[in-house]
């Protein structure tokens, strides 16, 4: 009877310990957030290919179908769960594969139907989820629709948007209204085969669809179920925004920006060709297809993923509206890219990442986007190698979806395009003083798979874009076989993001220190710290205070290692004291405070005594 009245004290003490303990996890202030996942892809990895660049596997200096599909263990490998891919569809490469002459064939320099069919059969195989780019805004003008539309073909008559234009007093005709394209220059085009102008809101090779017609949204919905019937994972929806526009067609008001410049887009304020309320309402029929699909095959959800560079007021509208009816699982989180750069603050990123966090309603995962084929990569905007790190650290270690550009995992930078090999349309239309301010193609050239010849991209002797003169170091190869690299530092983000939960987790944001952005995620008992300096210069912090920040209970002074930069001199495992910690100029840490240790420690203990006591 005493034995066991001791045994009964001691799994009480042992439990009233275990709860005090795990308060650290449970008791927070109004600034933690909390996020509950179920879906496959809220807790994902997305991982977007720029097909042209990312693999030759015919040496005829283009990437291709079958180059991705040989490097798919390579995604596997690093954590990825899904990947997209920029424009596969037959396309005369006016805007490298953004003009589609046919939205359910394939590009034939990229390959054959069948294989995609084998790229797709591939990565069901690993376990990977394929992701097609969808653009609807517009197609090529070498479209059949196209073609039938400007001959006024029946039942296509209306497929463009299509203007007389106006006939001054001189007798001289001229556009409509005063509305630029995105490349700079009207947006009309006159056809002499019509004798009117139509609609290009992008290059006069992309005429607008005309979304105001039925048949044209049915038979776009129906290019979606043709893709889904190829067997793929979702869609990633280009240039949202320009959907629809004003009926009127109203001359757009002046923004007050490039003034001397009337043919840049940034010369007025599109309120009548971007965001119209209809657009919203577009995207909500086409997640209602994805559903419908599901629901008639079975499977795991299709997923919508919108690219609107928009305010925040209008980019939340396409997760749901007030009836509940569902659009966008991950309308694109921008802000990263938008209002971040080298001089940022860590002030900055906290009220950045807090207002995106604010803007994403409720039952929602966030979603978090650092570069694309559009932008400058990340470590050249943000001011070097160095912040690719940060960068991956800051995405990482937040909460839902991360979706990163080939190449920012290795740190990958911009390779200087000089005019005689610059491909892009929005640079090509102006001229060799001024295209460094329009060119994509920085960021677009090849992925660098080794220190071989052209990066191991291609066995051609001249790719389509010039590889990086950096690739001899900066190359997966290389990165996987060194002892630090970007690409370890991914790969152990990725996997501490998976093992330890950090989807599903409390988490929060702080400054610390002169120059020291921080996320704290809990989770289980488990205490995350991300500490990131953003400045060249040394910064003593102490994270012992987010302790007092979040939590009443007693905070623990110890932590250990989990993920170092490249910069840093710290390895893993190594001890750390909360209450001080001197980080390195651009030193990025991610450390476990001894909660999880200690819990995990007791855990065992009660069950060891418990099951003690049941087999007496």
């Amino acid at each position: 009877m005493a034995q066991g009245g001791s045994n009964q004290r001691l799994i009480c003490a042992s439990i009233a310990l275990l709860v005090v303990l795990l308060q650290v996890g449970a008791s927070y202030g109004d600034n933690l957030r909390e996020l509950s996942v179920s879906d496959w892809w809220e807790k994902a990895g997305f991982y977007q290919i720029y097909p042209r660049s990312y693999k030759d596997s015919n040496g005829d200096g283009i990437g291709d179908l079958k180059g991705i599909e040989g490097k798919l263990e390579y995604l596997k490998g690093i954590g990825m769960k899904a990947f997209w891919l920029s424009p596969i569809y037959k396309s005369p490469m006016a805007d490298f594969g953004y003009d589609i002459a046919d939205f359910v064939d394939i590009q034939p320099e990229y390959g054959t139907m069948s294989d995609f069919e084998s790229l797709v059969k591939k990565a069901k195989e690993l376990g990977l989820k394929l992701i097609l780019d969808f653009v609807p805004n517009h197609s090529s003008d070498e479209h059949e629709w196209f073609v039938k539309s400007e001959n006024r073909v029946a039942g296509y008559e209306d497929y463009y948007v299509w203007n007389d234009g106006i006939v001054g007093s001189d007798g001289q005709r001229s556009p409509p209204n005063n509305w630029n394209e995105a490349f700079r220059g009207s947006a009309w085009q006159w056809s002499a085969t019509r004798q009117q102008y139509y609609l290009h809101q992008f290059h006069r090779k992309q005429p607008d669809l005309n979304y105001r017609n039925p048949a044209v949204v049915e038979a776009m919905k129906n290019v979606l179920r043709f893709w889904l019937g190829k067997g793929v994972d979702g869609f990633r929806i280009d240039a949202v925004p320009w959907l629809f526009e004003d009926e009127q067609l109203r001359d757009e008001p002046l923004s007050g920006w490039s003034q001397d410049d009337p043919l840049r887009p940034e010369y007025l304020n599109h309120i009548y060709t971007q965001d119209l309320p209809e657009t919203v309402d577009m995207v909500y029929q086409w997640r209602e297809v994805l559903d419908e699909y599901k629901k008639a095959k079975g499977g795991e959800t299709r997923v919508l993923m919108t690219e609107s560079w928009s305010a925040l007021s209008v980019v939340q509208t396409y997760f749901n509206d007030s009836n509940g009816r569902l659009g966008s699982q991950m309308p694109f989180n921008f802000q990263l890219i938008m209002r971040l750069d080298q001089n940022s603050k860590a002030s900055d990123y906290k009220t950045v990442i807090d207002s995106w966090l604010d803007a994403v309603p409720v039952g929602h995962a966030p979603n978090w986007v650092l570069g694309n084929h559009d932008k400058r990569r990340v470590a050249s905007r943000m001011g070097g190698e160095h912040m690719a790190d940060i960068m991956e650290m800051v995405e990482l270690s937040m909460p839902g979806v991360s979706i990163t550009y080939q190449g920012e995992e290795l740190g990958m930078t911009d390779t200087d395009i000089s005019w005689a090999d610059t491909k892009d349309p929005s640079a090509c239309q102006t001229n060799q003083n001024v295209y460094e301010q329009y060119t994509r193609d920085p960021a677009r050239t090849p992925f660098q798979w080794d220190a071989t010849a052209n990066a191991g991209f291609t066995t051609a002797s001249k790719p389509w874009l010039p590889v990086n003169s950096n690739y001899a170091t900066i190359n997966v190869d290389s990165e996987q076989k060194a002892d630090k690299s970007h690409l370890k530092v991914f790969e152990e983000l990725v996997k501490l993001r998976d093992d330890d939960d950090f989807h599903s987790s409390q988490f929060g944001t702080a400054v610390l220190g002169q120059s020291t952005f921080a996320i704290i995620r809990i989770a289980n008992g488990r205490t995350y710290f991300t500490l990131v300096n953003l400045a060249n210069a040394q910064d003593t912090v102490n994270v012992a205070e987010l302790f007092t920040k979040f939590s009443t209970t007693k905070s623990f002074d110890t932590a250990v290692v989990r993920v170092a930069s490249v910069s840093s001199k710290r390895t893993a495992k190594e001890s750390v004291t909360l209450s001080s910690i001197q980080l390195d100029p651009y030193e990025a840490l991610v450390v476990q405070s001894g909660a999880k240790n200690c819990v995990a420690g007791l855990l065992l203990i009660v069950v060891a005594v418990l099951t003690l006591l049941k087999l007496r």
